[in-house]
């Protein structure tokens, strides 16, 4: 029998993981970190940190976040930065020169009496590795998602009354849920299904007949097609499931032997063909036209079979009345769920497109009647933290439990969550997971109670680091245990219960006006939004409405949004700019004067780097170092459908412009901009790293606008920014070259001063 996670003792947990790693824990060159006299040099404004060794790190835990840093992922954010990062960024911050930042990430290090303020918190990353490390620390953040989400990783909690909880949930719901993911097969048996496959249809303009928008017939395949290619097409004719090969162009029927090419479907591309009358019409031009949600069509489920294996079957008449059922019960609950519109917007456009209004019509009404019985059963928890890890969880589920997720296939998690693409994308062929879930069900309530809340106690228990070790002459994870602290507070919610002691103090809000006392913050560290389309808040709606449906227990105002006019985020650079520099000019308000302002950027357009550049000269900041650094996870969609992916992201390092005179003659030498960047490419090249064009933009951007910080003004700054353009475009062609050329790359040192 398979023993949950969320059961097995901490110690127990510890030896059937990493007992063998523990002799590989190097001893710690010293238990506290001294804080430096003001001025000091830190170990991070040293050319000497060692990004790419870090890289390499960050690249192994980015393939499997949700298993090396659980705690910042027990809810959906976007753009998370790593973990293994931002603890080399929270140690250098503090170390003096010549400190092995390497070692000191694998050792019990600690840096007490300090504290770090986090102005744009998102998933919580600065704050939990600050924490692990012994500092106080202040997280905010606009967005009340995000908010909402550190808060419960973070808070006090108590294990067998988390455990308790969930026991009593599955005793109340479990069953009643269930019954709707429940198929009779033709020998009379029962099974429970795991997925619905369902396929978007729309009305021929010409002959008025529902047309399948079906890319091809092939629904199904292994997620590793080239070793496992057998795949599952769905006959147009007669609906039969048929196993094929993925590449396949004739499949005969064995339910009504006609023979079809499984490639072809009626979608082609934006277009579609009436299969009845030839007739080709615009896809979402058609949709909108109709002034209705699109209607959907369920032809296919995956059945989990009584002797354990897995069956692709067709539907039945049983299950579109079970279905049917679904639809009814649904129909007498009152305020099941938020009615609340979807707000216009760059993210949330493409569904209004297709007349998708409010946010309760992304889901089935077999998915909206299963999340209003569990919503209902989580808002009766009388143990508000409890509940509101539950809420927590419920929303995580949201994510994968509506009808903008498709499926990835076998052999990997076979939900495809709605936020892959970055926007409100609507599905084609939509996939309907079991809602509660099964031991071999994705994206379910149970198993990301097993996955995301139960792991990320684990991790607040006993939290490891992440080690690089070779093994049959390749990288291996290694978990490193006992080098941080337990995680779990109580959350200070204003100033004055952080000045008594507690450790940690979270607020919601616009980080250009806080209450924290002028000169009392030891280092600012951060991952600002960046100057782009993506609004996180146009898409946090999406869980937002059901969060506080469930904590308020009725209807919501048709305009319930996290949108603020005060959001940093922005299209129009010089909105950006402003707001960026009003987050700044606080952050130079609160930090002390040796204090050091440490964020990650990275940006393919000249346009992003200039409003950097004005944001910190204007608020008083200028760069003394700048290092590249692995960026976000490698999983995301948007990285793989880019043609120049940006992989890194700059470490830009800041102080105040205390003294007047910093002003250089000659703040950009180019030549010296070329050396370093090739000197850093030289570096990240040497572990192994292929860069893009973008990703050679960004180390030299990063160069170029830090030698511009020590101009004597903000318009000498943007003026030499505009003049050097050509020229700073010249370089990066150069280097990118020089880095896919064939000769010989070396990481022998080279003059620097970074």
């Amino acid at each position: 029998m398979k023993t949950s996670v969320a059961s097995r003792p901490v110690k127990a947990r510890r030896l059937e993981s990493a007992q063998a790693s523990l002799s590989f824990l190097p001893q710690p060159f010293a238990a506290d970190l001294n804080i430096l006299h003001p001025g000091s040099r830190r170990a991070i404004e040293d050319q000497a940190f060692p990004f790419e060794a870090l890289s390499d790190i960050a690249e192994m835990e980015s393939w499997r976040k949700e298993i090396y840093r659980p705690l910042s992922h027990i809810h959906k954010w976007w753009a998370q930065r790593l973990g293994t990062v931002f603890r080399a960024i929270c140690i250098a911050a503090f170390a003096p020169p010549g400190t092995n930042i390497l070692e000191s990430i694998h050792a019990r290090i600690r840096i007490p009496g300090v504290t770090i303020f986090d102005p744009f918190m998102g998933s919580g990353t600065t704050i939990v590795e600050a924490l692990k490390l012994g500092a106080r620390a202040i997280g905010r953040d606009i967005n009340p998602v995000a908010y909402f989400m550190v808060r419960n990783a973070l808070a006090r909690h108590d294990r067998p009354a988390i455990l308790r909880c969930f026991r009593e949930i599955k005793r109340d719901v479990s069953a009643t849920l269930k019954r709707f993911y429940q198929t009779t097969l033709e020998s009379g048996e029962t099974a429970e299904v795991l997925y619905y496959f369902w396929v978007k249809t729309v009305a021929c303009p010409q002959c008025k007949s529902l047309v399948d928008l079906f890319p091809s017939f092939i629904f199904a395949q292994h997620a590793y097609p080239k070793r496992n290619p057998e795949a599952q097409a769905v006959c147009p004719a007669c609906g039969a499931i048929n196993a094929t090969h993925i590449e396949a162009v004739n499949v005969a029927c064995h339910g009504c032997r006609g023979v079809f090419n499984p490639q072809s479907g009626p979608a082609k591309g934006v277009k579609a063909e009436c299969p009845a009358c030839a007739e080709t019409f615009p896809i979402a031009g058609t949709v909108r036209d109709s002034g209705n949600v699109p209607t959907h069509r369920m032809y296919a489920k995956l059945a989990l079979m009584p002797d354990g294996g897995k069956a692709y079957l067709r539907v039945t008449p049983q299950d579109i009345e079970l279905y049917s059922d679904a639809e009814r019960q649904l129909a007498r609950r009152d305020h099941a769920y938020p009615v609340v519109a979807i707000a216009p917007g760059y993210n949330t456009n493409q569904a209004i497109g297709y007349n998708y209004r409010h946010w309760h019509e992304m889901f089935n009404a077999r998915q909206l009647l299963a999340l209003s019985i569990l919503g209902e059963r989580i808002a009766a928890i009388p143990d508000p933290v409890v509940r509101d890890l539950f809420v927590c969880l419920f929303s995580g589920t949201l994510e994968f439990n509506n009808m903008f997720a498709s499926y990835k296939g076998e052999g990997t998690g076979a939900v495809r969550h709605m936020f892959a693409h970055h926007i409100l994308k609507p599905e084609r062929t939509p996939l309907e997971a079991n809602l509660w879930g099964t031991p071999k069900s994705s994206g379910s309530f149970s198993t990301l109670f097993e996955s995301r809340i139960a792991r990320a106690l684990d991790y607040a228990e006993d939290p490891f680091e992440l080690q690089l070790v070779k093994q049959a002459g390749r990288n291996v994870g290694r978990k490193l245990f006992g080098l941080s602290e337990p995680l779990g507070y109580d959350v200070a919610e204003d100033i004055r219960a952080f000045k008594t002691g507690t450790r940690v103090y979270l607020s919601c809000g616009a980080s250009s006006e806080t209450d924290i006392p002028a000169g009392t913050v030891d280092a600012v560290i951060t991952d600002p939004p960046f100057f782009d389309n993506v609004h996180y808040s146009q898409l946090a709606d999406f869980f937002y409405v059901w969060q506080r449906h469930i904590l308020r227990a009725n209807n919501l105002p048709e305009n319930y949004s996290t949108r603020s006019e005060d959001e940093v985020q922005h299209s129009d650079a010089v909105t950006f700019t402003e707001r960026l520099q009003a987050v700044w000019r606080e952050c130079s308000r609160v930090l002390k004067n040796d204090g050091l302002l440490v964020f990650t950027y990275h940006h393919s357009r000249a346009e992003g780097w200039e409003c950097i550049l004005k944001a910190l000269m204007d608020t008083g900041f200028f760069i003394v170092a700048a290092h590249p650094i692995k960026s976000e996870m490698s999983v995301a969609m948007p990285k793989w459908q880019a043609k120049e992916p940006i992989n890194l992201d700059t470490i830009l390092v800041c102080r105040k412009r205390i003294d007047t005179q910093l002003a250089c003659p000659h703040p950009t030498p180019l030549p010296l901009v070329e050396e370093i960047g090739r000197h850093q490419i030289r570096r990240l090249q040497s572990s192994g790293r292929s860069l893009s064009r973008n990703d050679v933009r960004v180390i030299v951007m990063a160069q170029t606008v830090r030698r511009l910080t020590q101009s004597a003004s903000s318009d000498v700054a943007l003026a030499e920014f505009a003049r050097l353009n050509g020229t700073v475009e010249a370089i990066i062609a150069s280097l990118y070259h020089m880095a896919h050329s064939d000769r010989s790359i070396s990481a022998s040192p080279s003059r620097t001063d970074n």
